[in-house]
């Protein structure tokens, strides 16, 4: 039997629950998918390393499809300070625009080198956040943050249609004085001809037709 390996263990907090998260740093396995996503240059195959990545290290039973895109933004930082350096260097280019020699307006460009912590980078949250939004003084949507699952079945689409689709996946529920309704599959059977199918009511549209 192999000796196991004795890796340090590290904690976060979920951004969106408060709830603990542990984790530990990557390891030669996840810097060579890394790598390999740097070399492909694919958007997509940085998306589903970046997921592997966070499957592997992260050591509680948690669904990372689930999560909010901040908190696995989030705990991804927290794994990267660990894993690599605490540190980053940065550039940032100046977008002032100034004259030039011929009396044109052009961008500045000027770089400015910085560096900060990683790890003490802290989210914040307002006071009166609340994820329902009232329409009217009787009606109401109840929305849910977007999440890894969304963002990969967005990843081929314009956008405009990404902009369209987390509108409607991002609606938990809809609400007025009387009634909750819930996104869900329902059973639809044609009272002409007996025809039986399962259709999902989900989104604004169905409450407005």
């Amino acid at each position: 039997m192999l000796p196991k390996l004795d890796v340090p263990i590290y904690e976060v907090k979920l951004i969106s629950t408060g709830k603990p998260i542990r984790f530990r740093p990557f390891l030669v396995r996840e810097q060579k998918l890394f790598l390999m996503a740097a070399e492909s240059e694919d958007p997509k195959e940085t998306v589903n390393v970046i997921r592997q990545v966070l499957k592997n290290c992260i050591l509680d039973e948690i669904d990372i499809d689930g999560l909010p895109t901040f908190d696995l933004e989030y705990i991804f930082m927290h794994m990267r300070a660990r894993s690599v350096e605490e540190v980053v260097d940065l550039q940032y280019k100046c977008n002032n625009t100034v004259k030039n020699d011929k009396d044109e307006d052009v961008r500045c460009n000027g770089t400015v080198g910085f560096q900060f912590n990683l790890l003490e980078i802290e989210p914040t949250k307002h006071a009166e956040h609340t994820n329902q939004i009232k329409l009217t003084e009787n009606l109401g949507v109840c929305l849910r943050y977007p999440t890894f699952e969304m963002v990969k079945k967005y990843e081929d689409m314009d956008e405009n249609e990404v902009l369209s689709h987390i509108l409607v996946d991002c609606i938990d529920y809809i609400f007025d004085k009387e009634q909750i309704y819930y996104a869900k599959d329902s059973k639809f059977k044609c009272p002409k001809c007996n025809y039986e199918e399962e259709i999902t009511i989900k989104g604004m549209q169905n409450f407005f037709a």
